[in-house]
């Protein structure tokens, strides 16, 4: 990793840890999130997958359109954070996904490298 990367990778989990503690806060059943990037291709490679406990936790969450914190308010956190750090994203839809720890149990036996990769 390139020290211009290290300085980004370092930005993004400030950023990250942000929202992260925003959430647990504001989120029932939200548990963590994680970022993937290349940094070759940075930021249009920059994947953050926001992890919840139970599928229907999630589901009652990304049902939840009047919440303040609803499926769109999450990402528009993200975009304003990543903002903040100087990076640009315009359609945060292909960057943030959804995933719970109940689908990585079952599918990935709790093997969230497996599940990533």
């Amino acid at each position: 990793m390139r020290k211009t990367d290290k300085k980004i990778e370092n930005q993004l989990i400030l950023v990250l840890t942000d929202v992260c503690e925003t959430a647990l806060k504001a989120i029932d059943g939200f548990q963590w999130l994680t970022h993937l990037v290349e940094y070759t291709d940075f930021p249009n490679s920059l994947k953050i997958i926001c992890i919840f406990d139970t599928n229907e936790n999630l589901a009652v969450y990304l049902s939840k359109s009047t919440s303040s914190y609803a499926e769109g308010e999450l990402k528009s956190l993200i975009q304003k954070k990543l903002q903040e750090m100087g990076v640009s994203i315009k359609n945060i839809d292909r960057h943030v996904t959804f995933d719970t720890e109940e689908d990585c149990a079952k599918e990935h036996n709790g093997k969230w490298q497996n599940r990533l990769s």
